[in-house]
């Protein structure tokens, strides 16, 4: 894509959205100047901020609700540090209270540290965020923001394992909470419904993740890198 194309496009898409409050970025154009910045470094140096502040408009347009970054951060990490607590009482209350406590813990940790390992994972790869979010009632599992143009400029492969970061920690987690079980000794049925929660993840990231997911962003990012 040409310069003046990309500038061309750009230019529409900021009219469009700051003269209609219901305008989104679909068949705007936006997302081909966003792939051709990916593609072209002098394309994502000169135009990196405007794309983060058209996609920053545009999310604060779709997201159901937004936290500030370090707000959400806090709030996220408190809630893992009850997730490993319940997950700790465990060790010290009976069958079947053990088992309940520990499969609580299980949940709430799979709620939270899917955004943290985002967060962990980009900022040690240069990428910056902006909000915590939840996008939709239909997936309200808490994410954190992108800031596009610190995104744009980082290595593709770190974008792509940005991305990936969060779907590996979601089905890891369950499996490595196993030892735990077992020293608990939590009764059967609170370890196979910890192994039932790997699998179905598992299955769910290849039925829907690899389609509209977190492995569909890596799988996407992955096709910008050098051979």
């Amino acid at each position: 894509m040409e310069r003046s194309e990309a500038e061309t496009v750009l230019s529409t898409v900021e009219e469009r959205l700051d003269s209609d409050p219901a305008a989104g970025l679909a068949g705007s154009g936006f997302w081909k100047v966003v792939s051709a910045a990916k593609q072209t470094p002098d394309l994502a140096m000169e135009f990196a901020q405007r794309i983060a502040a058209i996609d920053r408009n545009a999310f604060e347009r779709w997201a159901l609700l937004t936290v500030p970054l370090v707000v959400g951060t806090i709030a996220a990490v408190v809630v893992t540090v009850a997730g490993l607590v319940l997950v700790g009482l465990a060790y010290s209350t009976s069958d079947p209270l053990n088992g309940l406590l520990l499969l609580a813990g299980t949940g709430v940790l799979l709620v939270t540290t899917h955004g943290l390992a985002h967060l962990v994972v980009g900022r040690l790869a240069g990428i910056r965020f902006t909000h915590w979010f939840i996008g939709t009632i239909a997936q309200p599992q808490p994410g954190v923001k992108t800031d596009y143009a610190t995104y744009l400029t980082t290595a593709a492969r770190r974008r792509a394992w940005m991305h990936a970061s969060g779907a590996l920690m979601t089905k890891v987690l369950p499996f490595a909470l196993l030892p735990a079980a077992l020293i608990a000794g939590v009764p059967a049925w609170a370890t196979i419904l910890l192994v039932v929660i790997g699998v179905v993840s598992i299955i769910t990231d290849i039925l829907w993740s690899t389609k509209v997911g977190d492995w569909k962003k890596y799988r996407r990012e992955m096709s910008f890198t050098k051979p």
